[in-house]
């Protein structure tokens, strides 16, 4: 049996309104994704990768087109209603990972989930299986600064995955990181596709990142395309 369809863009645009100009970024883009792929959206700077993420997340509304979130047509609710279906069904991982420096790593990883409602108590065993599963459970006392480049990052992913979303959405997720830790957050990312079977649609420019995706869909003059591994950003 095919896996459920977990994404659905249909003729999405996004235009830009500056001064008496508009600049259309995104034109009429056509794509899904299904769960438990890992998908992976390259092209040059400035193309509109990241709108486009945005866009899928619900973090930026659409100039028109329509995005189908797990059957939910997310840009058919009100703000409010929005906002909650965001929380409970998508996480965001960063280049820069936005962690709270006054927080913990425990800390951090259950604020998603007390934002939902979750007892304190519960978010941090939860917290605390997530801190495993990117191995970081013995740094879960410590505060962003004390911890490197890679384990933010890792302590990032624990956090988007804090509520247990139907997708990871991922900018430039490797983008600060040296070579071998960017590898290890890479490995982390598909042993979660292959434990929990963890959708993730990624934005990069990292060829060894997207070599790997189970689909590359590459941006250019604002259409999409889906293309080889190989293809160059």
């Amino acid at each position: 049996m095919a896996a459920r369809e977990m994404l659905r863009l249909t003729n999405v645009t996004k235009s830009f309104e500056t001064g008496s100009e508009r600049i259309d970024v995104l034109t009429g883009i056509d794509l899904s994704v299904r769960e438990g792929e890992i998908v992976a959206i390259i092209g040059p700077s400035g193309v509109g990768k990241s709108t486009l993420l945005h866009i899928m997340g619900a973090l930026e509304v659409p100039t028109a087109g329509e995005v189908i979130v797990d059957g939910v047509d997310v840009f058919g609710m009100s703000d409010d209603e929005r906002a909650s279906f965001r929380n409970r069904t998508v996480g965001f991982v960063f280049q820069f990972h936005h962690l709270m420096r006054e927080l913990t790593a425990r800390e951090n990883v259950m604020m998603p989930c007390m934002i939902a409602g979750v007892s304190r108590s519960d978010a941090a065993v939860r917290a605390e299986e997530l801190l495993r599963a990117v191995r970081l459970e013995d740094r879960a006392d410590h505060k962003p600064g004390e911890l490197s480049g890679g384990e933010e990052q890792r302590a990032a992913v624990a956090r988007a995955l804090a509520t247990r979303p139907l997708m990871v959405l991922a900018d430039e997720p490797s983008g600060n990181l040296d070579s071998v830790t960017g590898e290890e957050l890479h490995d982390l990312i598909w042993g979660l596709r292959d434990s929990i079977g963890q959708t993730f649609v990624i934005v990069t420019h990292n060829r060894g990142l997207y070599g790997r995706a189970d689909r590359v869909i590459a941006l250019k003059d604002g259409h999409a395309r889906e293309t080889s591994g190989d293809s160059p950003p």
